[in-house]
């Protein structure tokens, strides 16, 4: 994939995640600095952890440009969040558009880096979804992915179709757009449809 294009996707990435925790800060009634640690916790978090995973120099710090953006919405946040208001449902299709794009991107870095098959689709999967945990965690709200619906799932789909995709020897673009719109449709049914997995039940007559 072009290396600009990968940065420009990043940046929309980080930027999507960002305005999602920017939106949990309007529901939490923040200050600015609030505004500004939640987006940039969202923002960067994922990619954070998957760049220490594979030992590789942590993004933000080798580009400021992600903790810019990340600062630039967070500001832009918290003087404009009351015109689109502090509807949960914003923060739901914010945030599936950023575990879409970055289960995606996550394994396509993973991958650049050396990582197997399975290694990339997980780390793409922990990209997506651990900024996300980061922000519900600190904003003492209940993890998207704890919920019942499918969260972690969505991000799998999007990281296996690309990374499938490659295996099979399609080109890095159109391989990215199937695995983005697998990742969105998938999580698009758990906010409309309330799609889950099949849950564990204890037995009769046990706890577990």
């Amino acid at each position: 994939m072009n290396p600009v294009l990968v940065h420009l996707l990043d940046l929309v990435g980080v930027a999507v995640f960002a305005a999602s925790g920017a939106l949990v800060a309007s529901r939490k009634k923040m200050d600015v600095i609030g505004f500004a640690l939640l987006a940039t916790l969202t923002g960067i978090g994922g990619g954070t952890v998957r760049d220490l995973i594979i030992d590789r120099p942590v993004f933000w710090l080798l580009d400021q440009s992600y903790l810019a953006v990340c600062v630039a919405i967070a500001l832009a946040s918290f003087f404009l969040a009351h015109l689109i208001g502090r509807r949960y449902i914003v923060l739901l299709w914010a945030d599936a558009i950023g575990l879409a794009a970055y289960g995606v991107l996550g394994a396509h870095i993973a991958r650049s880096a050396g990582a197997g098959v399975l290694p990339a689709i997980a780390l793409g999967m922990m990209t997506a979804t651990f900024g996300g945990l980061l922000r519900d965690v600190v904003s003492r709200e209940l993890p998207l992915i704890l919920k019942t619906e499918v969260y972690a799932t969505a991000a799998l789909v999007a990281a296996g179709l690309f990374v499938g995709a490659r295996e099979l020897g399609l080109e890095a673009v159109p391989a990215a757009a199937i695995g983005f719109a697998g990742g969105f449709a998938v999580r698009a049914g758990g906010i409309i449809w309330h799609w889950s997995l099949p849950r564990y039940r204890p037995r009769e007559g046990r706890e577990y």
